[in-house]
């Protein structure tokens, strides 16, 4: 069939400036367009293969969300139909964490024994290892460049581990630690978006990368507590990161898609496109802030701020919400007194601090350098992000189209479907440890650079000999 046909042979409906009203039908009469056409030639795309399930590694592993109201400890499996079966959950209110860090040793320890331990009992197994969230340690998300000469000749795997040694030392900065280096692709000659490089001839190769680090002395600390507590930390994960394993598919991943998650002490963004990490932001306000304006506006406890919070919350005003009276008890010297007050002023206390925390979400993306790649769809997740009226809410400050995120294909968790948001990271933490990281290709960071002549000297003799 010829395509190139001329205007005047077109059917009226397609010659016209627009398609308005009735205009889809053609000029003389109501009848079904497809009656007469003859049917185009279309070549289909070949059938897409079948699409392989998660090859999980054997075993039990553990993972541990260190939150600033909650501490989550998930013991499970990797299931042969792709699900995650948690065999066992610890749950406990956190002592010893403040935005995200330890500023309680003994607190913290306490803490963690409790919560693991509670997970250990229930699946009858005992953890010597876990992989835990990243939060603590200011986290800071780069992008690095690096590229090395190849001379025309076949690249080889040699090659990639001397290219991704190269970036890691552009991206080491004193005082830092590596957590992530994540190739987001290779560059053959000037030709970008090369998923594997080895095999290619070429003059150079290069490569940019996305590095996630963390402050070292933070570091130190957590895994202190953590071998107090008779653990060995075998993996960090950014805390978005590990969000994202679990409330998203793997078509919204590759397509593009912000997950914020949304705590009690920080509520934390990564960017994925194209099934690659690209930007994690931080930002230091979270539903713990939400429970202490409550407090202080209305003079009531924490805890009964909180209860305030999660029974009559909501991101914006209702019609009702003026007709409903809450009855809240004061501290101070009217501590046995009750006070009426309408659900609308706890809202109203509510209302400013979820705006202002997505317009900082939204000042976040803008700032992040990615363009059009951070302004596909937003997924809201975590225990914060539970408030009624929070999505309509966030499409409009956002600019965004914007859905609630719930773990996916993970049985078990310690709460119901509908708070499971708040499970996320955890959620996400024991996927990794089960084998979701094979898909990001994260390289563990090098060993930290000794300091000093003398230290030099014996990282090269330990290296050499």
């Amino acid at each position: 069939m010829n395509d190139l046909t001329s205007m005047s042979d077109l059917p009226a409906f397609r010659r016209r400036g627009g398609l308005r009203g009735r205009s889809l039908i053609p000029v003389g009469g109501e009848r079904d367009v497809s009656v007469n056409r003859v049917p185009r030639d279309i070549l289909p795309l070949p059938p897409e293969e079948t699409h392989r399930s998660i090859a999980w590694r054997p075993g039990i592993f553990g993972a541990l969300d260190i939150g600033t109201t909650k501490m989550t400890c998930l013991i499970g499996k990797g299931e042969a139909d792709g699900s995650i079966q948690v065999l066992g959950h610890g749950w406990r209110r956190s002592h010893g964490i403040r935005s995200g860090s330890i500023v309680d040793i003994r607190e913290a320890e306490a803490a963690i024994r409790a919560t693991v331990g509670q997970a250990e009992e229930a699946a009858e197994r005992r953890m010597d290892s876990l992989v835990v969230n990243l939060s603590c340690g200011r986290p800071l998300s780069r992008l690095v460049d690096a590229q090395i000469p190849i001379g025309g000749r076949e690249v080889t795997a040699g090659d990639v581990q001397r290219l991704i040694a190269e970036g890691q030392a552009r991206a080491w900065m004193e005082g830092r630690e590596v957590i992530h280096t994540l190739p987001i692709g290779y560059v053959v000659d000037s030709i970008p978006g090369i998923a594997d490089p080895i095999g290619h001839q070429c003059e150079e190769l290069a490569t940019r990368m996305h590095v996630v680090d963390m402050n070292s002395s933070a570091l130190r600390t957590l895994d202190a507590v953590l071998q107090h507590a008779e653990l060995k930390l075998d993996g960090l994960v950014a805390s978005p990161f590990a969000s994202g394993i679990s409330v998203l598919a793997a078509e919204e991943r590759e397509l593009g898609v912000t997950v914020v998650e949304m705590g009690g002490g920080t509520t934390s963004l990564a960017v994925f496109c194209e099934g690659k990490l690209l930007h994690t932001a931080q930002i230091r306000v979270g539903g713990l802030h939400v429970t202490r304006d409550i407090a202080g506006v209305l003079s009531t406890s924490l805890e009964t701020a909180e209860r305030l919070k999660t029974m009559y919350g909501a991101a914006q005003m209702g019609s009702d919400d003026q007709r409903e009276i809450l009855s809240v008890p004061l501290i101070g010297e009217n501590s046995d007194r009750l006070v009426r007050l309408q659900r609308s002023k706890v809202i109203s206390v509510i209302q400013p601090r979820i705006e202002e925390t997505l317009e900082l979400v939204r000042q976040s993306l803008d700032n992040a350098g990615l363009g059009r790649l951070a302004n596909g769809r937003v997924v809201l997740t975590g225990g914060a992000s539970l408030l009624e009226g929070i999505v309509p809410v966030a499409t409009r400050i956002l600019g965004r189209p914007v859905r609630m995120g719930k773990p996916q294909n993970i049985y078990g968790l310690p709460e119901t479907a509908a708070a499971s948001a708040g499970f996320s990271t955890a959620a996400g933490l024991l996927a990794w440890a089960a084998g979701a990281d094979r898909d990001f290709g994260d390289i563990s960071a090098p060993e930290p650079r000794p300091r000093g002549l003398v230290k030099r000297l014996v990282g090269f003799i330990r290296n050499n000999v």
